[in-house]
């Protein structure tokens, strides 16, 4: 499913017009986007935990080469389901 499939089942489920089922999807988007560029944790209960965690600059290697290389500190989205989905899912 990508994002054009996702605003369609929202639209059908919802009974929201498509461009307001469009408003709707992108400003969750955009609300859990803020919360975890600064650095906040959204939780949805029965859904799961979008978080934001660090990784420190490490040295890795170069597949072709094989020679050494610095690997930048970084922040990476991180997402954990919810027991809720998990029971769906399986």
């Amino acid at each position: 499913m990508n994002k054009n499939d996702l605003i369609s089942s929202v639209a059908d489920s919802s009974g929201l017009s498509r461009s307001d089922a469009t408003k709707a999807v992108e400003g969750v988007f955009d609300a859990i986007t803020g919360a975890l560029k600064s650095g906040d944790e959204v939780r949805l209960v029965g859904f799961g935990t979008f978080s934001v965690a660090k990784r420190k600059a490490s040295t890795g290697r170069n597949p072709r080469t094989g020679e050494p290389m610095e690997i930048k500190a970084s922040t990476q989205p991180k997402f954990k389901a919810g027991k809720g989905l998990k029971d769906a899912v399986n």
